[in-house]
């Protein structure tokens, strides 16, 4: 008895994937529940395990192609049983002398989940120029037409690779990957749409190092994590939000929504790019609390293990780009998002002291992007002061002042 090994469901939204590699050959021998197969979808990698014991017989998606949930990936027989055989293909007919151009090939182009919504968007996709396997038409393409004005031609097909290289022997072709390409698409987005401002200002991190490093060891030894910085600043942050709750508000249509709830994205650099994994309820979390979750959600960030769920309904972002020697950039916003915090590198500058004197003292550089169209210039320079109080004089957090 064979069974059918199918694309499960990806998450919310999320109705194409790509075939990244497969973990078994053809005639392989497969354990229940042994991964079989990974599929990278425009957020996450997903394994697909063996709902039961037996043997690879067939191999239905090749590596790199692009497969949507429900359809086939491969064929698992009983233990020992037979590799399929696959018919020889038939020769190819002799091609007309004149042949003339159907609109069929265009048609069977375009994605079954693409054709659905460009029948209710009133969207040709014959006009449309498909980013998709094999120029086909994807759901994005669709969304992407949709959304642009109406003057506007159709997107531009992804530029052609430029031919022979005159140094193609030293260099490297790698095809982006699906993550990459989400990346890149939505840092593009958020540059198109938000009106994106950037204000800064600089905290001392004295206060904090002492604290730190009079209870790192009694903090490690009761809660088990190690107390960082990280759950300072989301907790600052936290604190800043509630004074200026524009920084954690969004624009949906014509509409202002502002969230009554904290959920903290924390970037996180991978091997495949970066990723923005979300802290629930930050607000109600302990220190402890903060830095167990980011330290788990970074784990499994980096064994690329994370799932839809933490990776999506993000109100707030903190990046820190400090742990790479950033000492200053301009973060940009993790849309719909409307706010974004940038970390940095502690570098000890001199500094004029209130009494006049000069001391060496260890100096953090903090960035505030955000969408001027709903956040004023006065909320996020006040967000941003805030959040420089509170680090500067953390029992300010203790005491929510």
């Amino acid at each position: 008895m064979s069974t059918e090994i199918k694309v499960p469901t990806l998450g919310e939204s999320v109705t194409e994937a790509t075939v990244a590699k497969w973990f078994k050959n053809v005639g392989d021998a497969v354990r229940a529940d042994e991964p079989l197969v990974e599929l990278e979808t425009d957020k996450v990698t997903v394994e697909v395990n063996a709902p039961s014991a037996g043997t690879l017989t067939d191999i239905v998606a090749a590596t790199g192609a692009t497969v949507e949930v429900g359809a086939l990936l491969g064929v698992l027989g009983a233990a020992g049983a037979a590799a399929a055989s696959k018919p020889a293909a038939a020769p190819a007919p002799a091609p007309a002398a004149a042949p003339a151009p159907a609109a069929a090939p265009a048609a069977a182009a375009v994605m079954p989940s693409a054709k659905k919504i460009a029948a209710d968007a009133g969207v040709d996709t014959s006009a449309i120029a498909g980013t998709g396997k094999d120029g086909r038409v994807t759901k994005g393409d669709v969304l992407a037409a949709a959304s642009a004005p109406a003057a506007a031609p159709a997107p531009a097909k992804p530029a052609a690779p430029s031919g022979p290289r005159a140094k193609a022997d030293r260099e490297d072709r790698v095809k982006m990957t699906r993550l990459r390409k989400t990346i890149a698409g939505r840092l593009k987005e958020a540059q198109n749409t938000a009106a994106m401002l950037t204000t800064f200002n600089e905290v001392d991190m004295g206060a904090l190092f002492d604290l730190r490093n009079q209870y790192k060891d009694q903090f490690e030894k009761r809660h088990g994590v190690k107390l960082g910085f990280m759950s300072f600043f989301v907790k600052a942050c936290i604190s800043a939000l509630k004074d200026w709750p524009a920084v954690n508000a969004e624009i949906d249509g014509d509409d202002l929504v502002y969230k009554k709830y904290y959920d903290i994205g924390v970037a996180v650099g991978t091997p495949q790019g970066l990723v923005v994994p979300v802290l629930r309820d930050a607000d109600l979390l302990s220190f402890a609390g903060v830095e167990q979750g980011i330290a788990n959600l970074g784990k499994k960030a980096r064994d690329g293990k994370l799932s839809m769920e933490d990776l999506t309904g993000g109100t707030f972002t903190i990046s820190n780009g400090g742990v790479y020697g950033s000492l200053m950039s301009t973060p940009i916003l993790n849309t719909p998002q409307s706010g974004i915090l940038g970390m940095h590198k502690v570098q000890q500058r001199p500094m004029v002291m209130p009494d006049g004197k000069i001391e060496a003292r260890p100096m953090m550089y903090l960035a505030l992007s955000y969408d001027h169209r709903i956040i004023d210039g006065r909320e996020a320079v006040s967000f941003l002061v805030r959040v420089k109080e509170c680090i500067e004089d953390p029992q300010r957090i203790l005491l929510e002042m």
